[in-house]
């Protein structure tokens, strides 16, 4: 059973190395997912035309936002708007949960799709709280307990925090940074 350790960084460059690192440990980019707000308010996340981003899912890709351009090669890559949350942008498992969510995730938002991931409702609402207020979520799945252990290790060496795993009954090593 494949499991997913989540965490929360703090700016879009950490998310990014978060991410790099990831890939360079040997994770799938298909199995790592990001969620944050679009503080623009518009559409400018940027992409490349050889990305796996969903055409129309993200215009003005010239714009060079930094978190856009870096992760530009994660899947799914996307903005969707949360009614009473406002937009926000997302890749990877996350980005299809939400979307899968459809009518669930306009009543239950982010915490109804992390509960959907395997995340306990009051950690799950923690990280809607988290990402609201402009951090980003970030999580990665595992196929074992020694790829959860170094995905772990990943974020924290990465600077994040609040990080926990679906495999576990709340969230672990939850030192706000």
């Amino acid at each position: 059973m494949k499991k997913a350790v989540f965490g929360i960084a703090k700016t879009e460059n950490q998310a990014v190395n978060i991410a790099h690192q990831l890939v360079s440990a040997g994770f799938s980019e298909n199995d790592i997912s990001v969620l944050f707000p679009d503080k623009a308010g518009t559409r400018d996340f940027a992409h490349e035309q050889h990305t796996k981003a969903p055409e129309g899912a993200a215009t003005g890709a010239g714009s060079g936002v930094v978190i856009g351009g870096a992760l530009g090669w994660m899947v799914g890559i996307g903005a969707l708007a949360i009614p009473g949350l406002g937009p926000f942008i997302a890749a990877g498992p996350i980005m299809a949960a939400l979307a899968g969510a459809g009518a669930g995730a306009a009543a239950g938002g982010i915490t109804g799709a992390l509960i959907g991931m395997g995340i306990p409702e009051l950690e799950a609402k923690q990280y809607e709280g988290k990402v609201e207020d402009g951090n980003i979520l970030m999580s990665v799945h595992a196929v074992d307990g020694k790829e959860v252990t170094r995905a772990k290790e990943i974020l924290r060496d990465g600077g994040a925090y609040d990080i926990a795993y679906t495999g576990e009954t709340g969230v672990s090593d939850s030192s706000s940074a």
